[in-house]
C-alpha cells in the first residue's frame, strides 16, 4: 500500500481530479492494456491510498471510500488511420472550448492552463472526416518528463481524456458527461518535444453511455497509445453548439 496525493494541478472538474490522469495512475503499474473504472470524485491534494497487485490497483480515500479501480484487460478496439499534422493542426482551430466555456482549467483540455502547467489538448473536428472524429496536435512539455525524457504513462492518459468527451459533443451537440470507465494501452511513451497527434472518434450511444475510442500517434503516423471509454451523460445532449455546426460544415 502507497500513499499518493492528487495535485491540484491535476485537476478536471475545480474540486476533483482529471478522469484520464487518475486512470493512469491506476493503470501505469499494470503490464499491457488495463481497465481503469472511477466510483467516485476524486480528492484533490488529500492522502489517498493506492493498493497493488499483480494485476490490479486500488485506490481509496483516509475514510476507506473506493475511488477507483484498475485491472489488467483485453482491447479490442480498431483505430481509424490519422489525420496528417497539418490535418490535425487546423483541426484545433474548430475547438468548441474556444468560443464556448467548457471546463477551461481542466488538466487536460483547459484554455486557461498554461503551457507547462496544463496539457492545453484541443480537440477538434477533422476537415473531411465524419461527424465527431476530432484531432489536436499536442507536445509535450518538458514540465512532465521523467528522468529519462519521457512522458510518464498517467500524462499520456490524461491526454486521452477528454478528447473522447469532445468526440460526442461535436456529434451530438453540447452536453454534460463525466467518464466512467477506460481501457487503454501504452504502446511507447513520447518523448518530450516530440509533436504528437491526438485522435478521438465516437462509437456508440446505450442509454446514458457514450463510448468512444482514442488514440495517440507520432506525426508519421506510428500509433503510441490507444483507449475505449464510457462516458455517464448527465443529462439530455443539447442542440449542437454554433462552433460544432461550424465545424461540420467547413
Amino acid at each position: 500500500m502507497a500513499k499518493i496525493v492528487i495535485a491540484q494541478q491535476f485537476c478536471g472538474p475545480p474540486d476533483s481530479g482529471n478522469g484520464g490522469y487518475v486512470c493512469g495512475v491506476l493503470a501505469r503499474d499494470i503490464d499491457g492494456p488495463a481497465t481503469a473504472v472511477l466510483r467516485a470524485r476524486v480528492p484533490l491534494d488529500a492522502d489517498l491510498e493506492l493498493t497493488l497487485s499483480d494485476d490490479a490497483a486500488v485506490m481509496t480515500d483516509a475514510q476507506g471510500t473506493l475511488i477507483g479501480r484498475s485491472d489488467a484487460a483485453e482491447l479490442e478496439l480498431e483505430v481509424p488511420p490519422p489525420p496528417t499534422l497539418e490535418a490535425a493542426r487546423r483541426a484545433m482551430a474548430s475547438y468548441i472550448a474556444h468560443e464556448q466555456r467548457v471546463h477551461p482549467i481542466c488538466f487536460t483540455c483547459g484554455v486557461e492552463r498554461e503551457e507547462g502547467d496544463g496539457l492545453r489538448v484541443f480537440a477538434g473536428q477533422v476537415e473531411g472526416a465524419p461527424v465527431g472524429h476530432v484531432a489536436c496536435v499536442w507536445t509535450p512539455h518538458a514540465a512532465f518528463a521523467d528522468a529519462d525524457g519521457l512522458t510518464p504513462t498517467e500524462v499520456v492518459w490524461a491526454a486521452l481524456d477528454c478528447p473522447g468527451v469532445f468526440a460526442w459533443l461535436v456529434k451530438e451537440g453540447r452536453h454534460g458527461a463525466l467518464l466512467g470507465t477506460m481501457t487503454g494501452e501504452v504502446i511507447r511513451r513520447p518523448k518530450v518535444g516530440e509533436p504528437c497527434i491526438v485522435a478521438a472518434w465516437p462509437l456508440i450511444r446505450e442509454g446514458r453511455k457514450e463510448t468512444a475510442g482514442v488514440a495517440l500517434f507520432t506525426a508519421e503516423g506510428e500509433l503510441l497509445a490507444r483507449g475505449r471509454q464510457v462516458w455517464i451523460m448527465m443529462g439530455p445532449p443539447r442542440q449542437p453548439a454554433a462552433a460544432a455546426l461550424d465545424a461540420v460544415s467547413a
